[in-house]
């Protein structure tokens, strides 16, 4: 079992392997080289400010995508981090010194883009995504900084930068930003611009620990003095990145797990015995963390205010943060928030699919059924008409089961009652041209002789 375990480990140990594939001189090469804004990545990252504005414009995911693809701003960011990774206090400058010319014309071209676009949407659902930053945008942007950092430093290159292109999201926070400075909204520029830095810095925070964790050379100093300021103005950059970047991600956390279990308190609570909760608001940023619980209907009886205060420790949720906000019925028609009056109409929307869906199986249903149903009538007549010692017909959809296998066969069921037997030939004739009038191939005749 030992030789087992021992076995096994070693396996993973060379499944997880990446030292042979890896070439960290020539990932370090690239990264400077892609550090610098001139040329073409001036228009280049001009045209995919254009592009992803016209993207968030119109709600587009796959245009805001493209645009991703071909925008540019990963290079600085990564070499913020490799400087820090390697304390290159140079090539730390130039990236600062080269994001902060790359932020300044998206800004600029996003801005342009939204004040002269005549298209404004009612709901612009692209670009309010990009104002609320999470927890999950700061795992995504450290992740896909780690994956970023290893494909530059592999030695056979893939796709993986275009995944890390698109999965960061660096170009629609700055086109979100150009939104709120052209329409003079500090919500859509403070909220676009906090989600834009948090994934700068937790690139390059990812891009720092993946140097040390790969090797990257470090600088040599010409003397130890010069190292010990550099490496001190290093570690004090690192600090300042890092703890306020953690203290933000521990707060989303906060924030996100808050928001999370009011939503799941007031939908457990909505319906009360005459009134009902239609709205509230949970203020998770606020340290008091008051929540707002907005209800129309009759007053609030005690039992109601006592069974909504019982179960909010179940959901994290102080009862003395807990504000009710009364509505009396006369006036929910003036108290009802739109997001209210929007999931009224998706639930009735969506049970009016369901209720058409429903109709159109019983009409195909029904349709069916039409179809196979039997002319019993006219079938009668016209077998009256070709056998005149036939006074009597029964017809009808059946099953016929053999004994040996138990198949079950679908069949017609024609019983037939007359003075006189039918002959062998007269049976035949009459089977067969049921066949063919009601185009059925199982055909059970029975004729009964009645005297």
């Amino acid at each position: 079992m030992n030789t087992f375990f021992k076995g096994f480990l070693t396996y993973l140990r060379q499944l997880a392997n990446i030292k042979d594939a890896i070439d960290t001189d020539a990932a370090a090469h690239n990264i400077r080289q892609n550090i610098y804004f001139r040329g073409p990545n001036v228009w280049i990252l001009a045209f995919s400010i254009v592009i992803a504005s016209v993207g968030l414009n119109v709600n587009s995911t796959a245009v805001i995508i493209g645009a991703m693809l071909i925008s540019p701003l990963m290079g600085p960011i990564l070499g913020i981090g490799l400087g820090l990774g390697i304390n290159d206090t140079s090539l730390l400058k130039d990236g600062f010194r080269h994001l902060i010319v790359m932020v300044s014309i998206s800004l600029i071209a996003s801005f342009l883009f939204f004040f002269l676009s005549p298209l404004k949407l009612a709901n612009p659902t692209e670009l309010l995504a990009r104002t609320t930053p999470t927890f999950y945008d700061v795992l995504i942007a450290f992740f896909g900084g780690c994956a970023g950092m290893l494909e530059n430093s592999r030695k056979e290159k893939g796709t993986v930068l275009s995944g890390v292109a698109i999965a960061t999201a660096l170009m629609p926070p700055l086109c979100t930003a150009g939104y709120g400075l052209a329409n003079f909204s500090l919500r859509f520029f403070a909220g676009a611009m906090m989600l834009f830095i948090i994934n700068c810095v937790f690139i390059s925070l990812s891009t720092y620990v993946m140097a040390k964790i790969l090797g990257f050379k470090e600088v040599e100093f010409p003397t130890e003095a010069h190292a010990k300021r550099t490496r001190f103005f290093i570690t004090t950059v690192v600090v300042a990145v890092v703890v306020p970047s953690v203290l933000s991600a521990i707060s989303m956390v906060r924030e996100n797990a808050l928001t999370q279990n009011a939503a799941n308190f007031v939908s457990d609570n909505k319906v009360l015995e005459h009134s009902y909760i239609y709205d509230y608001k949970m203020d998770a940023k606020n340290r008091d963390c008051k929540l707002s619980l907005y209800i129309a209907g009759d007053a609030l009886t005690a039992a109601d205010r006592a069974r909504i205060m019982a179960s909010a420790p179940h959901y994290g949720i102080d009862t003395t943060r807990i504000r009710f906000v009364q509505h009396k019925s006369r006036d929910i028609n003036d108290s009802f928030s739109e997001e209210f009056f929007r999931e009224v109409y998706q639930q009735t929307n969506e049970d009016l699919l369901q209720k058409e869906e429903q109709l159109r199986v019983l009409q195909e249903e029904l349709l069916q059924y039409h179809r196979e149903e039997i002319p019993h009538s006219q079938i009668s007549k016209e077998i009256f008409a070709a056998f005149p010692l036939i006074k009597d017909v029964s017809i009808s959809r059946g099953v016929a089961v053999s004994r040996d296998s138990l198949k079950q066969k679908d069949c017609i069921m024609v019983m037939t009652e007359g003075d006189k037997s039918l002959t062998r030939d007269e049976q035949k004739k009459l089977e067969d041209w049921l066949a063919a009038r009601l185009d059925e191939n199982e055909i059970r005749l029975i004729h009964t002789v009645v005297k």
